[in-house]
């Protein structure tokens, strides 16, 4: 049973929580009470006390996750993870490549806010892009594609939106939990976040360094022919629908899915054996900024225009307000 609003059910075993604009899932092996469970991604920042309490009305009270795996580590999927290890005492999993980003030894390249799509991506040279460090809290997920916790899973690696970026399958039922290797939903739009509207999207694109990468991690993850996917933004999506989208993205991703400027369209981010960032190709012009300045400009021109319509209007009161008393 599913208590929270922002909860939904994706699978047999499997339910996600939407917090704010990103996804956190539970999965277990069926969704009774005292069953083992994971975790899969941790969230924004100070989630880790509704992700607790979700937990516990689901799979029962001391019933801790077995692990918490990663798709990978930008802000918006490990914002409660810290805290989460550490009141659950609990091992982190995440691909080798992605633990510089989670052992303190790497920034992220910089997010990339003129690839344009809307105000989410407009923002986005705001959002964190530092490492956290797990010390030896966080490992290497073992080789193979095993899943610690879920042996009917397996994980693929998908990169391109992160270096270690990772997605988590199902064969069974072809369940598929894709991270951000693509999304449900226009993440670059604010109004789309909001609407909800499911619909099969390229990887949040202010964020993704490699596209070469991420277009064959499409390719790949499509397939897969899966029946269910959930993401890390946006809701599920199933059946056919879905599986004609994703085969669309992955066809024609050159075309619908690179933007056509951008900071690593032409020139990707590259990082070390290790998935430490070793270069990052020079900002070019923002060619939003000018629209951006403009309409702070306008905002600020009309504002002053208003404050000094109603001061002139308080002075005219203030003036017949006096003539009064003199006449």
């Amino acid at each position: 049973m599913i208590e929270d609003s922002s909860a939904f059910a994706v699978a047999p075993g499997v339910t996600g929580l939407r917090i704010w604009f990103a996804n956190v899932y539970t999965v277990s092996e069926n969704d009774s009470p005292n069953s083992p469970w994971v975790l899969i991604d941790a969230g924004l920042i100070n989630s880790n006390t509704r992700i607790m309490k979700f937990a516990e009305k689901k799979f029962g009270f001391q019933n801790k996750p077995s692990a918490i795996l990663l798709t990978h580590g930008h802000f918006d999927h490990i914002g409660a993870l810290h805290q989460l290890a550490v009141d659950w005492d609990v091992p982190v999993y995440a691909h080798l490549l992605e633990l510089p980003y989670l052992t303190g030894r790497s920034n992220y390249p910089p997010p990339d806010p003129s690839v344009g799509g809307g105000a989410m991506a407009w923002l986005s040279w705001m959002y964190p892009k530092g490492p956290i460090d797990l010390g030896d809290r966080v490992a290497s997920l073992p080789a193979g594609g095993l899943v610690p916790g879920l042996p009917d899973w397996r994980w693929i690696h998908t990169p391109g939106h992160t270096p270690g970026h990772v997605s988590f399958f199902r064969e069974s039922d072809r369940t598929l939990i894709a991270g951000d290797a693509f999304v449900t939903v226009n993440q670059e739009s604010l109004l789309a976040v909001i609407q909800q509207t499911p619909e099969i999207h390229r990887p949040p694109a202010y964020f993704t360094p490699n596209w070469r990468l991420a277009k064959q991690s499409v390719r790949d993850l499509a397939d897969l022919t899966p029946e269910t996917v959930a993401t890390g933004h946006g809701m599920p999506m199933r059946g056919e629908t879905m599986q004609l989208q994703l085969r669309e993205l992955a066809d024609n991703f050159e075309t619908i899915a690179i933007p056509l400027q951008g900071r690593y369209v032409n020139q990707p981010a590259r990082v070390d054996e290790q998935g430490a960032v070793v270069f990052v190709p020079p900002a070019g012009p923002n060619p939003l900024m000018p629209k951006i300045l403009i309409g702070l400009g306008a905002a600020l021109v009309a504002g002053a225009a208003i404050f000094s319509y109603i001061r002139g209007r308080k002075h005219k009161e203030r003036l017949e307000i006096r003539g009064n008393w003199v006449h």
